[in-house]
């Protein structure tokens, strides 16, 4: 089996978050000479496969099989891949078993290595992530088994192939306000205390605002309102309560600290509560860690072509490999369809994808 073989076996498990339909075992089948670990939790069932070639850096790949719900609009059955003109088209294509397929048979077709080859994978990556990737770690931290170094093969090339790697992700910080007011007649005003009045001269000062001004790996941190509502959707009532909601992808130079504070000045004399909840922690991995360094030069050598760095989108399970001190990176084919009606990759964007992982396997020095 090459690995168009194994990409094109692996889309056909229909995995919808958080059921693996089975990949798990079927990945842990093919690659035989790997010892296995389970850690299911919460319908949620995580594999990790290891296997000590020397002394040398343990590097693990890292990634998801489950895959979101296909939708409509489909004009091939999302689960039975389709291949026209070098083109794949199957949910997950994409996102993400185009870099499982990569790295799985980079793993398979290595004989030699100077340290420990991992790989873990979850089936909850596009829920909720509470008992994915997260737990595993967990597990690996009680075991001494953490990894040097990681791999996420995430989609993150965003015009041609090669052409970036996700060094850090942005954080994800997530506010809910609630502005008090004093319900009444809306034909007596003056005897109410409106709330959506009083915010009215305050969202000039708010929407949009960088709280930050970012840095050469992240953009500004930029307060970001997602919903307003307040009263019955009535005409002759005014409400007694406003409630806000925003979110902020917060750079390293902003935390929840910072974010309290702005909304504090702004809100100044007014009654609000205010709750903050961070679902993700910004990171960046140096670029003069190994494993950049190495996955740069695959990249150039295969593709001839010099990654930007990034650390433009949402969030990855990377961002809980990072909190552990590992140096991870994410790199993977085109994003462009992920999530989307008739999601595809091209034969030459995965091949690629395993040559890099198998030049960086080579290659790598702790």
């Amino acid at each position: 089996m090459n690995v168009i073989d194994l990409f094109l076996k692996l889309l056909s498990f229909e995995s919808v978050t958080p059921d693996d339909a089975g990949s798990l075992k079927f990945i842990e089948s093919y690659l035989d000479g790997f010892e296995a670990t389970y850690v299911n939790e919460g319908g949620v069932k995580n594999l990790f496969l290891s296997k000590k070639f020397g002394e040398g850096v343990h590097l693990c790949f890292a990634g998801h099989v489950d895959v979101v719900p296909a939708g409509d609009g489909w004009e091939s059955n999302p689960f039975v891949p389709m291949i026209k003109d070098g083109v794949v088209y199957a949910r997950g294509t994409q996102d993400m078993k185009s870099g499982v397929a990569a790295f799985v048979q980079a793993l398979k077709d290595t004989d030699s290595f100077d340290g420990t080859l991992s790989l873990l994978l979850t089936s909850d990556e596009e829920g909720e992530a509470k008992y994915g990737t997260k737990i595993m770690l967990e597990y690996l931290k009680q075991q001494d088994m953490l990894p040097d170094c990681c791999i996420v093969a995430e989609p993150t090339c965003e015009e041609k192939f090669g052409d970036a790697i996700k060094v850090g992700r942005r954080g994800s910080i997530n506010g809910i306000l609630k502005l008090k007011g004093k319900q009444g007649h809306a034909a007596y005003p003056q005897k109410a205390i409106n709330p959506v009045h009083l915010i009215a001269p305050v969202l000039s000062k708010i929407a949009g605002v960088d709280l930050d001004s970012g840095d050469e790996y992240f953009a500004p941190s930029k307060f970001v309102i997602t919903d307003i509502r307040a009263g019955m959707e009535v005409t002759n009532v005014t409400p007694g309560e406003l409630k806000m909601m925003f979110n902020v992808r917060n750079s390293t130079k902003t935390n929840q600290d910072d974010v309290k504070a702005f909304v504090s000045k702004a809100f100044d004399g007014l009654d609000y509560t205010l709750e903050l909840s961070q679902s993700a922690h910004p990171f960046v991995t140096d670029s003069s860690t190994p494993i950049v360094q190495t996955i740069d030069k695959a990249i150039q050598k295969v593709c001839d072509i010099t990654p930007k760095h990034s650390t433009a989108g949402g969030t990855s399970d990377a961002r809980f490999v990072a909190l552990y001190g590992i140096d991870v990176i994410e790199f993977g084919v085109i994003n462009d369809t992920i999530h989307a009606p008739n999601e595809r990759t091209t034969i030459n964007e995965v091949e690629s994808l395993y040559r890099v992982f198998v030049e960086t396997i080579q290659t790598l020095k702790g």
